[in-house]
């Protein structure tokens, strides 16, 4: 892969400048494309961590994907000026900067509503009912694709992501989403393989989940041929996906300390418990975790000697900026030390796998996870958001597979009606000289768009509505 392809301002469709003195870069003008949309705002209505939670200080997906651009552009800052022995000149510098910010803006706008959950529960219900599903007197099992069926069976928020910003967000014309430049679209894709091909034992992150569906299998190609990279992960991909796993490891220890799962002594014990100091293979991966500790010591010392009210909590948000620091130094060294490899398409795990803060980012994971994530109320929550995805899904996707057809009723009638109209006429489309697989497919994609393109109050709000509960 070389940079001079990588960097490509093509878009899909062609887009022409109205204003002659507009001097910005094509990747400023994507940036400005993705801030003024609706499908950005809708994040901020969408969960991080905790769904449902009204407050100023708990993450949405919008301010996480906010600091997720930051990192992303200051990573990418930091690399490229080092690499400049590798022929990287200033504007290629300046190119990956705007690609990066772009990116981390987009990277979860295809996220369902209650966060990953809401992915979990999409996949599961699928595998629960596809079986009793008839499209046209059809069984939709037997009549779609191994593909097609796959798509629904490992349904993910980066491949609806692709979707949304391609086909479902309506800047001007339906079905033609934002227009963006080839080279940001193949940076969001983290995995560049189709949903037959995932392959969570093989070693490659590049299988690890699907990264486009069958909709978008055409546009893919058209994507990564003119961008030279194929089925290899862009370079910047690994920026991004650092970036985004640095703002939340970090982000959620300080959002679950301010929530009360975790305090700082139980912080301060995990990150010196023996039980990840034995999982560290080199001493500079032992070193990253001591000094995570004693870091955490001295931001208690600090708060206290100027005293700050709630010592301990101001002592984990300090020390959260500080990991962060850290963190980005890591994620920059590197990428610089596998440069060629991931010029080749030849490193299969992310950076911090190949960083001496793996240990480290382990550790914040599965302490986040151990109190926060698996606590009993985020647990009954979880149950709620459960039985509304359910039952939104049952019906959007029985009015999905019969409109317009000798089965549907007048409540299918209704549902459309009050769903979608952009969604609905990219699904008429889509459907207008197919086979009948891919029309069943096309409606069901239909239904998943729907409920993707919820946030969490509109979803739980129209749940209540259906069920006929005043809200």
């Amino acid at each position: 892969m070389n940079w001079n392809e990588l960097l490509c301002p093509r878009r899909e469709y062609l887009s022409p400048r109205y204003n002659p003195n507009d001097t910005r870069t094509d990747f400023r003008q994507d940036y400005h494309r993705i801030i003024g949309s609706a499908s950005f705002r809708r994040l901020q209505d969408k969960a991080q961590v905790y769904p449902l939670r009204r407050g100023d200080f708990v993450r949405t997906r919008l301010t996480h994907s906010m600091e997720v651009s930051s990192f992303a552009g200051s990573l990418a800052d930091t690399v490229f000026r080092r690499l400049k022995d590798k022929d990287i000149t200033d504007d290629t510098r300046r190119s990956c900067i705007d690609i990066l910010e772009c990116a981390g803006l987009v990277h979860d706008i295809g996220n369902p509503p209650f966060g990953h959950f809401g992915e979990f529960v999409i996949r599961e219900w699928f595998e629960d009912n596809f079986s009793n599903l008839k499209f046209r007197g059809e069984n939709v099992n037997d009549l779609l694709s191994e593909q097609m069926k796959a798509d629904f069976l490992n349904f993910e928020g980066n491949a609806q992501t692709l979707r949304v910003l391609t086909r479902l967000h309506s800047l001007m014309y339906p079905g033609k989403g934002m227009n963006l430049t080839f080279a940001l679209l193949n940076t969001i894709i983290k995995y560049p393989v189709n949903s037959t091909k995932i392959d969570k034992k093989s070693g490659d992150i590049r299988t690890k989940k699907l990264g486009y569906y069958y909709s978008e299998q055409t546009l893919f190609n058209e994507i990564t041929e003119s961008t030279g990279a194929g089925e290899l992960r862009c370079p910047l991909t690994f920026l991004l996906e650092a970036a985004d796993d640095l703002a939340y490891k970090t982000a959620d220890i300080e959002d679950a300390c301010v929530k009360c799962y975790v305090n700082y002594n139980l912080l301060s014990e995990e990150l010196k418990s023996e039980n990840y100091r034995a999982l560290c293979e080199t001493d500079e991966e032992a070193a990253e975790l001591e000094n995570a500790a004693a870091e955490l010591e001295k931001s208690y010392g600090s708060a206290r000697k100027y005293n700050m009210s709630d010592p301990k909590i101001k002592a984990v948000q300090r020390w959260a900026v500080k990991i962060q620091s850290r963190l980005v130094t890591e994620a920059s060294n590197a990428f610089c030390n596998n440069y060629d490899a991931i010029m080749a398409g030849e490193l299969k795990s992310d950076l911090f796998e190949n960083s001496s803060a793996r240990v480290l980012m382990k550790a914040l994971g599965e302490i986040a996870y151990k109190y926060a994530f698996r606590s009993d109320d985020i647990v009954k929550t979880e149950l709620s958001e459960n039985s509304a995805m359910r039952f939104l899904l049952d019906k959007t996707i029985g009015a999905a597979l019969r409109f317009d057809t000798p089965e549907e009723r007048g409540c299918d009638r209704d549902l459309t009606q009050v769903l979608s109209e952009n969604y609905l006429d990219i699904c008429r489309r889509a459907c207008e000289n197919k086979t009948a697989a891919e029309q069943c497919y096309y409606r069901l994609l239909y239904a998943t768009d729907c409920i993707s393109g919820m946030t969490d109050s509109y979803a739980l709000d129209f749940y209540r509505k259906l069920l006929g509960v005043e809200v």
